[in-house]
């Protein structure tokens, strides 16, 4: 059966912004090996992966028409859409590209992150172009997460985590809503990259945390008997959790763009020693 896309206008919860009950509360291996990869297209980023997440070529194919009908700016097609089809839900849950990479990122056997790999270097490169962002952010869960997030406790988000820049966003009943158990997170973070322009769902402002990012717990207030507002603070690590994607490339748009502007300098001054020889000479007869 094929699977059904999630509509942020159909009366459906946006999951990847509560995903993070199945946040580990001991301490995994650091994250590396993907590093070692190259570079390559989203459609062979993902071909290891089609038995974890059956339907994922065909999201590729939704996720690069996407990217073709905005400019990319700084970004390739193929880099554009690794972070387009990240953001992107469709049913079931389970079988959603984001739900399975997450869950891999939390696995303690490192090893079953390998046919992710090509992957990881794609988003990763992706998102190591876009500049970093010292703000506040916001990301919810229907659940009482009290006792897991005690003040003072240091702790890492092993997956990616969707978190927006709108408070109000979280309000809304397809997110957190506004009875039942709920925990509101308010993260001070220097990580988190804009991904508004790439992102399947637009209106949700969304700001990516990239995997392995370490925080610390600074206050936890309680609302109310159901509703319980926590405060994290992003922190650095002794020593990185995830290896960094290799220096950058410039891409070949920039490439070309460069080679203009020397192309251009370098005719000015030929033009300009040209008319200085030319005046001396007039001056001279």
């Amino acid at each position: 059966m094929a699977a059904k896309f999630v509509d942020i206008d159909e009366q459906h919860p946006t999951q990847r912004f509560s995903d993070l009950v199945g946040e580990p509360r001991r301490m995994l291996m650091p994250i590396q090996g993907y590093e070692k990869k190259p570079l390559v297209s989203l459609e062979e980023a993902v071909e290891p992966i089609v038995e974890y997440v059956p339907d994922v070529k065909r999201m590729v194919y939704v996720a690069k028409i996407k990217c073709a009908e905005i400019s990319p700016g700084e970004l390739s097609i193929d880099e554009a859409a690794s972070i387009t089809l990240y953001s992107m839900e469709w049913k079931p849950q389970d079988k959603c590209l984001y739900y399975v990479l997450n869950e891999t990122l939390r696995n303690e056997n490192r090893l079953k992150l390998e046919p992710w790999f090509l992957f990881l270097r794609l988003i990763l490169t992706a998102l190591a172009r876009l500049p970093s962002m010292a703000r506040t952010v916001y990301r919810g869960v229907k659940k009482d997460m009290r006792e897991e997030y005690p003040e003072g406790r240091i702790l890492v988000w092993w997956g990616f985590s969707s978190c927006t820049s709108k408070i109000n966003v979280l309000s809304n009943k397809q997110f957190l809503g506004n009875t039942g158990p709920r925990t509101f997170f308010t993260i001070e973070c220097d990580s988190g990259k804009d991904i508004r322009k790439y992102s399947c769902y637009q209106v949700e402002d969304e700001i990516l945390l990239p995997a392995a990012r370490q925080f610390k717990v600074v206050s936890c207030l309680s609302q109310c008997e159901d509703f319980c507002m926590i405060q994290l603070k992003e922190i650095q690590p002794p020593f990185p959790l995830i290896e960094l994607v290799p220096q950058l490339s410039i891409n070949i748009d920039d490439k070309l763009s460069i080679h203009m502007v020397l192309f251009f300098l370098l005719a000015i001054t030929i033009a300009s020693n040209a008319y200085v020889t030319f005046y001396h000479r007039h001056n001279n007869t």
